[in-house]
């Protein structure tokens, strides 16, 4: 039976008294607004993108055919201008400093060893010195090493060693890259999800510019990795969103004029069918897992928000019992496509040390099944890498849940949205003339490469999580609901172990979304289309200048992201917090 828009909207079945009674109606003195069903319903499933004023064309004298090919040649043009500029910050004297920062003394060498022998290796103490000097020509060790990090993230940075050497660029330009290539996601993802070239490339402008996510790109560390699986991720799902609610459209009735109406036979009963980017996103979540940990909890919380998704789709299409519709239809391929590709990707990353030798001289632990393990009660179920491997990863937990040994640099998380406690990479005080350092610089220089976002984003910031929340909780506004899930799933569960060693650069996962909800917030302040011609000057203006002092805060700070020596007082002038220092 086809059902109409009044039919499916039980809302009409009741009296006026009831309606009011609502907890939406109850909210709407603080903003809060309940979607109207009006108009074709495949324009609320798949909403159109919205292209430029024709007031803007005018004024800038632009003829109308130049202005569809501008409009059209935006939407990768846009995009891919952003991402040269991102590109050639990143990439600009890469190797700069010469020397192994933070911790670096860990995954450089850790890379160098699992691209070669498949697992990481115990590495002498003046290692670091001695790869310097010989410019990466140094034996590689035979002992294995205990490590606490799947093996995903030190490929990555290994595969830039084999290109390149390995040196300082070496182990930097994989992360180089992929910092790179997360602008242009970014700026593609906030594409379509605001329906907006410009606000797409707004926040990928602005990630561009953010400090923490320009030093990640220049250091061989795991998180700057993780952030691009995890944003990747979070991309495919979002095409997957698209096309899903495109086939449901496509299924609905479309009546005398022409226009589709929500439809609860359709809505119930159409099957997606094959999702290839759903399974694309297991992939991409199975190497976040494989890079680090925390890759669990954003798993997790990825694959609730996209169930979400789907039951909205079929709400929207008019299903009556949008739930049960997905229970049946949606969720059982949502689980095969995303939870066991994600299981079999992270197995997969161990290859290099399941393969390597049970003897003792492979990976460590590899023998542990056959050696202490032996009598398991297990051994006849499971093969001995899995139970030496289940062994390892029960020392790595426990590792991790006790890590509380006190680091000067370690940080609260409920100081990380204001960027309370940066971390110190690297710090020399060359003297004067010598270095770089200003001959008339009357005393020693500071040359140092600090991890700390832009201070104006992450302040603005702040803002903008608190209007995504608003925006989602009383607009039921998905695309807010969207951004607030990408960042509670890489910042909430470090709550869980305030009392853990932790470090302000963790939050490197979520800055992505923290991007896209300025963004979304310097939209809101710019105004609707439908605004008069004041109302959008004003707000473009004042949205101009929001991101002009955001962009300057970036190049004041420049010095101190890549260790450029200043003189001291320069130095002291960039330390806004007492616990910057």
């Amino acid at each position: 039976m086809t059902s109409t828009a009044s039919s499916t909207d039980t809302r009409q079945e009741q009296s006026p008294l009831a309606q009011r009674q609502t907890w939406q109606h109850r909210l709407r003195r603080f903003g809060h607004r309940t979607p109207a069903v009006r108009g074709d319903v495949r324009d609320r499933l798949v909403p159109p993108y919205t292209e430029p004023s024709g007031r803007l064309w005018k004024t800038l004298g632009v003829p109308p055919e130049t202005a569809d090919r501008l409009v059209r040649w935006s939407a990768w043009g846009g995009p891919l201008l952003v991402t040269l500029v991102a590109g050639v910050l990143r990439f600009w004297n890469l190797g700069h400093p010469k020397a192994v920062i933070f911790d670096e003394t860990y995954y450089a060498k850790d890379a160098w060893a699992i691209v070669h022998r498949g697992f990481e290796v115990d590495w002498a103490k003046e290692a670091n010195r001695l790869v310097l000097e010989s410019g990466g020509d140094v034996p590689i060790p035979t002992d294995a090493a205990y490590v606490v990090h799947p093996p995903v993230g030190k490929y990555v940075i290994g595969l830039g060693e084999l290109m390149f050497g390995f040196d300082p660029f070496g182990w930097r330009f994989m992360t180089a890259l992929l910092g790179t290539l997360s602008v242009l996601m970014l700026c593609r993802i906030g594409r379509r999800l605001f329906r907006s070239t410009f606000l797409g490339c707004l926040a990928g402008a602005l990630m561009a510019v953010d400090g923490l996510h320009f030093v990640m790109s220049r250091t061989a560390l795991l998180d700057g990795v993780l952030m691009f699986f995890v944003l990747a991720a979070f991309g495919c799902l979002l095409i997957d969103r698209d096309k899903a609610r495109a086939k449901l459209a496509a299924a609905l009735p479309v009546d005398a004029n022409g226009r589709a109406r929500p439809d609860a036979e359709a809505a119930e009963h159409t099957r997606i069918g094959f999702r290839p980017w759903r399974l694309a996103a297991g992939l991409m979540l199975g190497l976040a897992i494989g890079t680090k940990w925390n890759g669990l909890y954003i798993t997790a919380a990825f694959c609730v928000m996209a169930v979400l998704w789907d039951v909205g789709a079929r709400r929207v299409a008019g299903a009556v019992r949008p739930r049960v519709a997905v229970l049946k239809r949606d969720l059982g391929w949502a689980f095969l496509t995303t939870v066991p590709v994600a299981v079999v990707t992270y197995f997969a990353s161990w290859i290099g040390w399941i393969l390597s030798a049970t003897d003792g001289s492979g990976g460590y632990y590899r023998d542990w099944a056959t050696r202490d393990g032996r009598r398991s009660d297990w051994s006849w179920l499971f093969p001995d890498w899995w139970r030496s491997l289940w062994h390892y990863e029960n020392q790595v937990y426990d590792f991790h849940v006790g890590l509380s040994s006190p680091h000067t640099y370690e940080s609260n998380p409920w100081s990380w949205i204001v960027a309370g406690r940066p971390v110190s990479y690297f710090y020399e005080s060359p003297a004067p003339g010598v270095d770089g350092c200003p001959a008339d610089a009357g005393e020693k220089c500071a040359q140092e490469v600090l991890a700390i976002g832009t201070p104006m984003l992450w302040w603005v910031g702040c803002l903008a999580l608190l209007y995504v929340l608003w925006r989602w909780f009383f607009r039921r506004d998905w695309r807010a609901g969207a951004i607030a899930c990408g960042i509670a799933a890489g910042y909430a569960p470090w709550f869980l172990y305030q009392e853990r060693t932790i470090f302000y650069f963790y939050a490197i996962v979520f800055l992505p979304f923290l991007c896209l909800a300025v963004a979304m917030l310097l939209g809101a302040i710019v105004g609707p289309p439908r605004s008069s011609d004041t109302r959008r000057v004003a707000g473009a203006t004042a949205a101009g200048v929001l991101t002009l002092l955001i962009v300057w805060n970036f190049i004041y700070f420049w010095p101190i992201y890549t260790g450029t020596p200043i003189p001291i007082d320069d130095w002291r002038a960039r330390m806004w917090l007492d616990t910057w220092v």
